[in-house]
This record gives structure tokens, C-alpha cells and sequence, in this order.
């Protein structure tokens, strides 16, 4: 069974000088830190893997099976920030963890995994202690021979210090202090952001010249091509990056992986003018099953969190019955083989091919002639035309009476709205602040349409558990109550829309993103 570790490091050059080492500065000068306790040295044999292209390596992403030490087995390292990464363990064992390669899978997918590099490190670990003897940091002295394992690799040795915080520490300043004495001391930063990247880069075999390779084909920097197959492959790679983030069920995860989704699905359709929507509409349509996929159980968890927020606002004495075992209840049938079902759909071949295709489509892009032309020509008309395409569906919505089919136009309007939002997201880059106060403006439309029909979907849910508590004998007084309140926050919607509209498509505002970056 893997376990994660949250790793908040530094790492730093260890110059040597006639073969001397250099010294470590006194560091119970670094306020907070009273006493520094040797621990002894300990050797350690560590070897990476990736594939053979280094896609891991691309994605700051380390894999290792490592020997000696107290937490000897796989590790796997995820980037979060600058100087912080996860760790997902597994024990020692002889092939990759079936665990850690299920986090690598929309990476690595059909590649095989080999040894890349082999460290051996000779470590001399220290204690930053506090006053009260609180472990604050772990700092180590490695001295690092690594050798490639590629053919035709070198090898090469360094030594460095990593000063980590330690378990449930989190005050960065420790770190800052550290740094500043090592700094006076002439230890400078790493310029590696891990072992692995300093070694794959001083034991890579030599390449072969280049040759003539003919001229880049792709569309020239600044043109409407080059804008918006930047925007799909940033989306692409955060489709990517948050596959092994659902799997370990971090927060937002699956939220934020439809959300990659959707701005792919999106910018195939408002950007056809630049990309050929005969190639990318079957595209859109495996995107289209991913995200609803993807939905079945984050949907049920927004829905249950909207209902227990108004039974936790209402007084003791407006809850009549078992309301919140009911809701309990409701929900985990809901829930029941959820999980399993997401964990299905990303190891499937379907999903793996959806990524494939997307890789290919990226590599060689179906250009249109409006690929070649400056963004500030092309952009703003297509971001222009689903802004006009959510005012008329707006309109449509708020012709018609108080309803049902009200409710239906009002949700087409917010399909609309998401698909205006990213469109000018998209161009923000290429056209700045108008797209981007445009941008900003229609997601407060989206939000308030995204509550409208959430609210719709929770009278829809509210009517079910009061059947289900009116048949089993229960009073259904608190689902009719909460039912009312959501019926009221609806009409509220839809008495404010005309004013939140009005703000995000003000005339000026339109005229300035047609003028933007030009």
C-alpha cells in the first residue's frame, strides 16, 4: 500500500577546493535553531526510471527504487511547487508497484518503463533542532556518484546538501535563515531542481549533429495558430497532470480535470476559423464522454454539500424527522461504485487512445488559412461571436414565463457563457486586458447561471427525498422547506441576471477587444 509524503526541500552546490570539502557554517545562528545533532552516515543506492523519450523527466517527475536507508522501497515524486513535491511510497519491491505505475499511466501509457540512471550516495544526515529539542529540519550532506545507464552514458559525481523540513513543519522562514548562512558561505543553490536532472544531463550520451532538419513548420510566434494551439496544449498537459491527482483523490481534482476538458472541447469550437473542426469534432466528442464521465461523482458531491449547507442553516427545530441521516443515506447510494467506475474510465484503452489522438492532433494540427494571420485580427471576432451567441440565448431564456422551459433556456445559456468565458481566456495572452476583463465579466454570468441550474437540480433531488420520506412515515416538512428556499434563490437568479449581463456586454467593452492588440 503507497503512502504520500509532503516533501518542502532546498537543495544546494557543495563546492569542493583542492579536493578539500568545504565547510558548513554554524547554523545555530539561523534564528529558531538552537542545536545541530549529527545522525551518521548512511549509503544509499538509488535507481530512476522513465521511458525512453524521459517523459517523466519533461514533467519534473522522478521514480526511483531505492536501497539503504529508513524508508528503503519505490518513491514517486510529484512537482506542487518550487521546492515542494510529493512523495508516494511503496514498499521494496522487484518490478514498479502496480500502485505508482497507475499514477504514470496518461503518461507513460503504451511506453515501457527502464533504468535510466543509477545514484550511489554516500549521506551524512544532521538535526535542526528547536530550543525544546522540536525537530524543525533534516539536513544532509550527499556525496553523489551517478552513471547513466543508457548506451553510450557517463558517469559523473558532485556533492550537494538538501535542508528539508521536517514532518509537520511547515514555516518556510527555517529554510530562508538556512539558505541566507549557506549563501554567506559561499554554498550557492542548486541549479538542478533534483539528483536525477543534474545526472541525466552530465551522463547523457553524446548526440549525433543535427543536421539539416528543414525550417520549423509550425505557425509563427504572434499569429492566431500559434495563440491558440498554445491555449489547447497547456489544457492538454493540465488534462495530463491531474489524472495521477484524481487517483490519489486529491481535492478539486476531478473538478479541475473536466474543467481541462471542457476548455479543449470549447476552443475546437470557437477557434474553427484557425483549426479544421472536421478533425477536431470527433475529438470533442471523446472529451464530451470523458468529462460527463468524470461528472457522476463530483456532481453528487456538489449536490449533497448544496443540500447539507441549508439543513445546516436551518434552527433545531425546523428539522423534523432523520433529515440528516435521509440526506446520509441518499447520497452513498448515489455515491455506490463511483469511484470504482472513475478509476475504470482512466485505465481504460478508450481514455488512453482520447490522449493519444490529442498528442497527435497537437503534433501536426489541422491549420486553416486564419491560422497564419495575426492574432489581433482573428481572435477577437471569434471571442466576439460567442459573446453574441450567449446574448441570444440569454434573451431567448428571459422571453419566457417562470418554468420548466425557463429552466432549459437558461441552462443552454450557461453551456453558452462557459464556452464565451474560455474563449476569452484563450485570447488573454494575445489581446490582454479587454479579453480579460471580458473574460472576468461573463463568468459572473456563468456563476450565476451555474447556481440557477444547480438550484434546479436540487428541487429536482429535494422532491424525490420527500417522496422517500413521506413512504417510509417520516414527516417531509424540512425537504418542502428547503425546496421553497431553493425556489426562491431561483427567482432571485433570474431577477438579477439582466443586471449581471448588463455589465458584461457593455458596448464599450466589445469595442475595446475588437481594437485589442492591434
Amino acid at each position: 500500500m503507497a503512502d504520500t509524503k509532503r516533501e518542502i526541500e532546498r537543495k544546494f552546490e557543495f563546492p569542493t577546493s583542492d579536493g578539500a570539502p568545504a565547510r558548513l557554517p554554524d547554523l545555530t545562528r539561523v534564528p529558531g535553531i538552537a542545536r545541530v545533532v549529527g545522525q551518521g552516515a548512511v549509503d544509499l543506492d538509488a535507481v530512476y526510471y522513465d521511458t525512453p523519450d524521459l517523459r517523466l523527466d519533461a514533467d519534473s517527475i522522478t521514480l526511483r527504487r531505492r536501497t539503504g536507508g529508513a524508508d528503503a522501497g519505490w518513491h514517486l515524486k510529484f512537482p506542487v511547487a518550487k521546492g515542494i513535491r510529493d512523495e508516494v511510497r511503496a514498499p521494496l519491491c522487484e518490478a514498479t508497484p502496480p500502485e505508482l505505475s497507475a499514477l504514470l499511466r496518461s503518461r507513460v501509457r503504451e511506453a515501457q518503463l527502464a533504468p535510466v540512471v543509477r545514484l550511489l550516495s554516500s549521506r551524512a544526515v544532521s538535526h535542526l533542532l528547536a530550543d525544546d529539542g522540536t525537530a524543525l529540519a533534516e539536513l544532509s550532506v550527499d556525496t553523489v556518484r551517478a552513471q547513466g545507464l543508457a548506451e553510450g552514458a557517463s558517469s559523473t559525481a558532485w556533492t550537494e546538501i538538501e535542508v528539508e523540513l521536517a514532518d509537520g513543519v511547515h514555516d518556510e522562514s527555517i529554510l530562508d535563515g538556512v539558505e541566507k548562512h549557506l549563501r554567506k558561505a559561499g554554498i550557492r543553490p542548486s541549479a538542478s531542481a533534483s539528483k536525477l536532472a543534474r545526472a541525466l544531463r552530465e551522463t547523457a550520451p553524446p548526440k549525433p549533429p543535427a543536421g539539416d532538419r528543414g525550417k520549423d513548420t509550425g505557425p509563427a510566434d504572434g499569429t492566431a495558430g500559434a495563440e491558440v494551439l498554445g491555449y489547447l496544449r497547456r489544457q492538454r498537459d493540465a488534462l495530463v497532470a491531474h489524472d495521477p491527482a484524481v487517483r490519489r483523490e486529491l481535492p478539486d481534482a476531478v473538478h479541475q480535470m473536466r474543467v481541462a476538458t471542457r476548455r479543449l472541447r470549447s476552443a475546437f469550437k470557437s477557434y474553427a476559423k484557425v483549426i479544421d473542426r472536421s478533425v477536431t469534432d470527433p475529438v470533442g466528442e471523446e472529451l464530451k464522454w470523458l468529462a460527463g464521465e468524470l461528472g457522476i461523482d463530483r456532481d453528487r458531491e456538489v449536490l449533497t454539500g448544496r443540500l447539507r449547507s441549508h439543513i445546516d442553516a436551518l434552527p433545531v427545530t425546523l428539522l423534523l424527522g432523520p433529515v440528516r441521516a435521509r440526506l446520509r443515506i441518499w447520497s452513498a447510494d448515489r455515491g455506490t461504485g463511483a469511484r470504482h467506475r472513475t478509476l475504470g474510465v482512466l485505465d481504460s484503452e478508450r481514455y488512453l487512445t482520447l490522449l493519444d489522438t490529442l498528442d497527435a492532433l497537437l503534433a501536426d494540427p489541422p491549420l486553416r488559412p486564419a491560422a497564419a494571420r495575426p492574432a489581433a485580427d482573428v481572435l477577437p471576432s471569434a471571442v466576439l461571436k460567442d459573446h453574441r451567441r450567449l446574448a441570444g440565448r440569454i434573451r431567448t431564456a428571459l422571453d419566457l414565463a417562470p418554468g420548466h422551459a425557463r429552466d432549459l433556456a437558461l441552462h443552454e445559456a450557461r453551456k453558452a457563457a462557459k464556452r464565451a468565458r474560455y474563449a476569452a481566456e484563450a485570447a488573454t495572452p494575445a489581446l490582454g486586458g479587454p479579453a480579460k476583463k471580458l473574460a472576468r465579466r461573463v463568468k459572473a454570468v456563468q456563476s450565476l447561471l451555474g447556481d440557477h441550474q444547480d438550484g434546479v437540480v436540487a428541487r429536482d433531488a429535494l422532491r424525490l427525498l420527500a417522496a422517500r420520506a413521506h413512504a417510509a412515515g417520516e414527516s417531509a416538512f424540512t425537504w418542502g422547506l428547503v425546496y421553497g428556499r431553493e425556489e426562491a434563490a431561483a427567482a432571485l437568479s433570474e431577477r438579477r441576471l439582466p443586471e449581471v449581463w448588463a455589465r458584461a456586454s457593455r458596448p464599450k467593452l466589445r469595442a475595446r477587444l475588437r481594437t485589442a492588440g492591434s
